[in-house]
């Protein structure tokens, strides 16, 4: 994986720039669509590639071990010839979903073991089996093993979680330098910075993270539950301490707020369920609020869904329309829904780019922060 940046804001820490992967070019600030199992919740990869135009998807290590399984995907020929998608992806190494299963789960030196919630079988994630792992299913990009923290965290707890981290990384990467890739070609393994909402913690794991020179970096253990300005100072804490010259990943954020302001901190990349899961539930993104399609209000409205026209939707299906689908639960109106808020996204991030290489990121994102805000 190679970055290049492009262009720099001069009023915030926002700046363009270019990750070049082994299936293809990345422009950053990047939105991934998220694909837990190897699909992108009720849209098809040709929308992905053509309507929303995502150049990279993600993947998650936990889901596709289980389901379908990791020899399904070697004999496949990788994740990509699997799923039919020519271009980048990363996945997760599965460090956020066993933390999410609580009382199945148990955390040792060794690793993580715990309960698979398919079937209830029990499996044990370690740094290393990890990355063969991920090394089967191919991915672009692949994530180091990492323990979640819970919010809130008291600091004893939270550096005892984030040391661990720490050790699971240095074996994982060791691991990494001594395995090949399977498929012809390289892929690129990020650490995750954690370190709950603490920060002499998030302090000590960046640069412990910035020690390793890796290609890229990752902010994990946010978006738990602490408030936004909390995460903001954690983000631009790090960020201040992490090499400019490579992306920076945040994991699992966010609300269109949330990106905006992470760009402007200085976060190249980003991953999130909530374009997928908000739109399959009524809650439609636009560029002049956000919408909650099941209200009585919108029952006869046929106007387009963003009347700016930041969707290919827009020109085809009226809120009203969507309303109907969604109240009688078709199960178009959540594809199309998810698709409406992808491509949103999409437009979010490449707007973006482009204010910040015109100079007026600033200001735009200030405007934007006020609409993305209110519910119409």
């Amino acid at each position: 994986m190679k970055f290049e940046i492009i262009s720099k804001d001069d009023k915030s820490a926002a700046r363009t720039g270019r990750i070049k992967c082994p299936h293809g070019q990345i422009e950053t600030p990047v939105f991934m669509p998220v694909g837990t199992t190897g699909t992108v919740k009720g849209v098809h990869q040709h929308e992905l590639k053509g309507d929303v135009n995502a150049s990279i998807i993600l993947g998650n290590t936990y889901h596709l071990f289980l389901r379908p399984g990791i020899e399904v995907i070697r004999t496949a020929g990788g994740i990509h010839r699997f799923i039919g998608w020519d271009r980048p992806v990363l996945t997760d190494s599965g460090g956020y979903q066993i933390f999410s299963l609580a009382e199945q789960r148990k955390i040792s030196e060794s690793g993580a073991e715990f309960q698979s919630h398919v079937d209830g079988t029990r499996h044990k994630f370690t740094p290393e089996n990890v990355v063969d792992i991920q090394r089967i299913i191919g991915a672009d990009i692949i994530m180091a093993f990492d323990e979640c923290t819970p919010y809130p965290c008291e600091f004893k707890a939270a550096r005892e979680s984030m040391e661990l981290t720490h050790r699971w990384l240095a074996r994982g990467y060791e691991h990494f330098l001594n395995t090949e890739a399977l498929y012809g070609y390289d892929q690129t393994l990020l650490p995750i910075v954690q370190g709950s909402i603490h920060e002499n913690l998030r302090k000590m794991s960046a640069e412990y993270v910035s020690s390793l020179d890796l290609p890229g970096n990752a902010i994990g253990g946010l978006s738990v539950g602490e408030p936004a300005e909390e995460m903001y100072e954690m983000i631009e804490l790090v960020n201040l301490i992490l090499p400019d010259s490579k992306p920076r990943y945040l994991m699992g954020v966010g609300t269109p707020v949330n990106i905006l302001e992470a760009i402007a901190l200085g976060v190249d990349m980003f991953d999130c369920v909530m374009p997928t899961r908000n739109g399959r539930n009524g809650m439609l993104f636009t560029s002049q609020g956000i919408i909650n399609i099941k209200n009585e209000k919108w029952r006869n409205d046929h106007s387009p869904v963003d009347p700016d026209g930041n969707s290919y939707v827009d020109a085809q299906y009226s809120r009203a329309y969507l309303r109907h689908l969604i109240m009688s639960k078709e199960l178009l109106g959540g594809m199309i829904a998810s698709l409406h808020n992808l491509s949103f996204y999409t437009w979010m991030m490449a707007e973006s780019r482009r204010q910040i290489s015109a100079g007026s990121f600033a200001s735009w994102k200030s405007n934007m922060v006020k609409k993305f805000s209110q519910r119409l």
